[in-house]
């Protein structure tokens, strides 16, 4: 009798990055939420080609903020657009994408597959 057994593949540990006491992983994403202040959303928006964060990049960041504490999860991008009143072209005009929106929100790193698809 034949069986079938699956094969675990170990996957290999996320490299992760210091900066100034922060841990940050290969794709830039900051590892601990908890970590994330104004302050440092201000490095990484620099470090994203943003020069400053104005009173739209705010209301994104917070509520997109908001939403990931209460469900743990990432928003998804019509949800933000709807709460914050800005078009999708509007938020990517100021942050250039899903991705760096969410590194600078402090974020963590939304995998693989949600990358495929923002």
């Amino acid at each position: 009798m034949l069986t079938t057994h699956q094969q675990q593949i170990p996957q290999p540990a996320p490299r992760l990055f210091a900066s100034r006491g922060l841990l940050f992983d290969e794709d830039r994403f900051l590892v601990d939420p908890g970590q994330w202040n104004g302050e440092l959303a201000d490095r990484i928006a620099r470090s994203e080609g943003i020069a400053a964060l104005g009173e739209q990049h705010w209301r994104v960041i917070r509520h997109v903020r908001e939403r990931f504490e209460s469900l743990g999860g990432l928003p998804g991008m019509r949800r933000v657009c709807r709460a914050t009143g800005l078009s999708r072209e509007e938020i990517h005009g100021l942050f250039g994408g899903c991705l760096p929106l969410w590194r600078i929100a402090g974020l963590p790193n939304p995998g693989e597959e949600a990358r495929s698809y923002v």
